[in-house]
């Protein structure tokens, strides 16, 4: 619902062309806010008008545009001038193992102080940073163990790339604001998978397995558990931590109320009317049979060190002092579902 108190707040948004970043500009604008947000390259702002369209945004009167990388200096004070609050929700994902992890590391956490100073010059209120469950949950053993948000990935442990620069990202975030006398507050949000409705060809790489599912290309799914959350609770979450009181330099887990598995989201997708539920598979791979298959493949390592390992994660303090109210995974993953043959990327 739209609140006639947010018209003259403005909110940046970075990463404006991200499946996380149009769902929560779209949520803003429904509650009014001015929106400013960043794109690497104006050619994109075609794509995200498109997405927002599809998503319900009827009127762009209070969006604005405004080209700025995160390896870059240029334009973030402009960027994040005469806001109140920044929502910085972009970050490098890979599509595969960099040859060296600076590839990701450097760019995640220079990317991530840049857009904390630009905000701290610019007299920014508050920054919502987009973290994950990778910065708190793959250097602790899970068992007898529920993972909060006291909980910490050790950068010094054997982990990917990715989850090291997630890792050293969020702690250099915590770092600039111990350290820096300045009036920012600092609220972190650490989401498991997203799924979710998509709103065009864009979309998390997490959305990629129901798609192989759904189109066949998983001819059988690996016994590998993972929390799973909705894009627009996640949207909602940052949204809400952004304006509570007491989320002031707090983290937050972002994950519905169960885990999940591949196994399980198939059975989840083989239950829905209509063509792809066919072509997904009932077949389990053995967990002996996707460690013997990382040594060929070594896409599949990330995937061969989390077969059966079930991680419990608390949404406990997110449901408490933000009153968040997470979807199930089977709305989610139905909606996700249904998004993806309603954009052709499921014929």
């Amino acid at each position: 619902m739209m609140d006639a108190n947010n018209l003259n707040t403005r909110v940046l948004v970075t990463g404006g062309t991200g499946f996380l970043g149009s769902h929560t500009i779209i949520q803003l604008l429904q509650k009014g806010y001015k929106v400013i947000t960043t794109v690497r390259s104006l050619e994109r702002k075609t794509n995200v008008l498109e997405m927002l369209k599809n998503g319900g945004v009827t009127s762009f009167d209070n969006l604005e545009f405004i080209e700025a990388d995160l390896t870059k200096d240029k334009n973030w004070e402009n960027a994040a001038k005469d806001c109140k609050y920044v929502l910085h929700l972009a970050s490098p994902f890979p599509s595969g193992e960099p040859k060296d992890e600076n590839e990701l590391i450097i760019p995640a956490k220079e990317g991530t102080l840049r857009v904390l100073k630009a905000s701290r010059n610019a007299g920014v209120k508050r920054i919502v940073m987009t973290s994950s469950f990778a910065a708190i949950g793959y250097s602790i053993n899970p068992e007898n163990h529920i993972f909060t948000e006291e909980d910490w990935t050790d950068p010094n442990a054997t982990i990917g790339a990715y989850i090291k620069s997630k890792t050293l990202a969020e702690q250099a975030a915590w770092d600039f604001i111990k350290t820096d006398s300045c009036t920012l507050e600092l609220t972190v949000i650490n989401p498991v998978g997203i799924f979710g409705p998509i709103l065009g060809n864009d979309f998390a790489s997490s959305v990629g397995l129901i798609e192989q599912l759904m189109n066949g290309k998983m001819s059988a799914a690996p016994k590998v558990y993972f929390g799973i959350v909705d894009v627009r609770d996640v949207a909602a979450i940052h949204i809400k931590a952004m304006i509570s009181k007491e989320a002031k330099n707090q983290r937050f887990l972002a994950c519905s109320d169960e885990t999940t598995s591949l196994p399980e989201i198939a059975m989840i997708l083989r239950q829905q009317k209509n063509e792809s539920a066919k072509k997904v598979t009932k077949k389990v791979l053995p967990n002996w049979l996707v460690k013997i298959l990382s040594y060929l493949k070594p896409e599949l390592k990330s995937v061969a060190s989390q077969v059966g390992i079930i991680k419990i994660i608390s949404n406990k303090k997110a449901k408490t002092i933000l009153d968040w109210k997470p979807r199930n995974k089977e709305e989610t993953i139905n909606d996700t579902a249904v998004s993806l043959i309603k954009f052709n990327i499921i014929e």
